[in-house]
């Protein structure tokens, strides 16, 4: 890729060992660049995501500088994109960034794989027992606590009155008064991780009873017992067939994408911010 400055610390190649000893040493008040070209001003702190973000804007500026769709940029900081650079990019990305559609037979594939998370109407009759992970709580100590508790609780001959205890006096919920009853809950209602775990894992499907393992989400660690289980309906594939292309088009744009973003990462000279580049182009 061609660039528009040349970096003032050597050859521009990231492989070059032709840099000064000064430029070599670490600075921790080093501008990031592209190319040379910087993506902040000197002394300005920048979150680690509105960093990445410039520096893939800025990447995809020198290219479509490279591509004709932009005049030559003369200065030393990267420019705010304005209404014809980001129309450059668009035109850009639609030339060199292609992804195949998804036919028939994939989408069928990807419907019988991932039938749980196709249900409509699903819901549970749920209760939990919730050890909360807060700032300072020993998460070892928490998780042996949690994993005794359903160790007696999976026991033969347990009363059933006990997990109903056992939440009272040992949940971080407010449904501890109500011995962990979470009443009727679809997978909206819930944490993604309890989503994953009681709705959409194969072997989730028609499990009714007490969690075999305890269930890890952003909230701690939960003892989960289905009580009720609503099935719900699972549409056929005809019904699902252009929602399912739909979403593998995206998936694999996104994944065109970012492989492509890698490759110009990997012919650019990058200073001061972590990127993923390839030095070779990835099959999409």
């Amino acid at each position: 890729m061609n660039q528009d400055i040349s970096s003032p610390s050597g050859c521009g190649s990231s492989a070059c060992a032709c840099k000064s000893p000064e430029a070599a040493a670490p600075n921790p008040a080093a501008v990031a660049s592209i190319n040379g070209i910087a993506l902040h001003e000197a002394g300005e702190v920048l979150d680690e995501q509105t960093l990445r973000e410039r520096a893939c804007t800025e990447l995809l500026r020198q290219q479509a500088v490279s591509a004709g769709l932009l005049p030559r940029f003369t200065g030393l900081n990267a420019p705010e994109p304005d209404a014809d650079t980001r129309a450059a990019i668009e035109a850009l990305l639609e030339a060199e960034v292609h992804s195949p559609e998804p036919g028939p037979e994939e989408c069928r594939r990807h419907y019988e794989a991932h039938k749980p998370r196709f249900v409509v109407g699903h819901a549970l009759h749920v209760r939990h027992i919730l050890f909360a992970v807060t700032p300072g709580v020993p998460v070892n100590a928490l998780a042996q606590r949690a994993e005794a508790a359903l160790l007696e609780l999976s026991r033969q001959g347990v009363s059933i009155e006990r997990f109903a205890q056992l939440a009272s006096e040992l949940s971080n919920c407010p449904s501890s008064t109500q011995g962990g009853d979470l009443g009727w809950i679809t997978p909206q209602d819930c944490a993604p991780e309890l989503a994953k775990a009681l709705f959409l894992q194969n072997d989730a499907i028609q499990a009714l009873g007490l969690h075999p393992r305890l269930v890890h989400s952003r909230f701690g660690l939960h003892i989960v017992e289905v009580l009720e289980r609503d099935p719900g309906r699972l549409p056929e594939f005809a019904e699902l067939q252009a929602q399912i292309g739909a979403r593998l088009s995206l998936q694999s744009q996104a994944t065109a994408l970012r492989q492509y973003m890698q490759l110009l990462v990997g012919q650019a000279h990058v200073e001061g911010v972590e990127l993923e580049g390839a030095d070779t182009p990835l099959v999409q």
